[in-house]
């Protein structure tokens, strides 16, 4: 992967660590600055379920070749949205 940045979306699968037999989505705070063995970096960021959602906040110690790009969610609707109110038929 070329130079992370603060909001990038990455797929973080068994390529990246033995940790996560399960790839996660993952999108990047930032990249800790903290010793390492070559190869290998701290991401802080957030987890994220299937909607692009944040559902955990994680730091996480990876391979960086094994992270791959992830795809912007797909938008399914906004639930901020207000529906149509209903009209009601008094007798």
């Amino acid at each position: 992967m070329a130079r992370m940045k603060a909001g990038d979306m990455l797929i973080v699968g068994r390529e990246a660590s033995v940790q996560f037999i399960r790839p996660i989505r993952f999108r990047l705070i930032r990249v800790l600055d903290w010793i390492t063995y070559d190869g290998w970096i701290w991401l802080d960021g957030y987890q994220l379920d299937d909607r692009g959602d944040a559902v955990a906040r994680r730091s996480i110690f990876v391979m960086k070749a094994g992270l791959r790009s992830a795809p912007a969610p797909i938008a399914v609707g906004h639930p901020w949205q207000k529906r149509a109110p209903s009209r009601r038929v008094t007798v």
